[in-house]
């Protein structure tokens, strides 16, 4: 039996220009997910294809996929949970974790 995969939205790729990362971007990260800001935040429920970079002592890509879960007007974005990460991602947010309380 096959199972129908879901069409997903991808979101923050590789920005092309100033304008659109202006419009979209990761505010805020924890284990469980990310903030996005963005004027247009997509529907509750919808599943997303990630791929963001962070600056740790390098510039690291994290990648996975994730279902918006909440949509905020102030500021605008939407909250987006984890739902698969690849370990490396996994690895590269407890990472920046740890370094951000310290």
């Amino acid at each position: 039996m096959k199972i129908a995969r879901e069409k997903r939205i991808t979101i923050n790729r590789e920005f092309e220009s100033v304008e659109q990362f202006i419009t979209e971007y990761v505010t805020n990260i924890s284990r469980s997910g990310v903030f996005i800001r963005s004027k247009d935040p997509l529907p509750v429920g919808t599943r997303v294809n990630l791929r963001f970079t962070v600056i740790m002592d390098e510039i690291e890509t994290i990648e996975g996929v994730g279902e918006v879960v909440r949509v905020e007007h102030g500021p605008t974005g939407m909250g987006v949970a984890f739902v698969e990460l690849t370990s490396y991602s996994q690895r590269l947010i407890e990472k920046l974790l740890i370094t951000r309380k310290l």
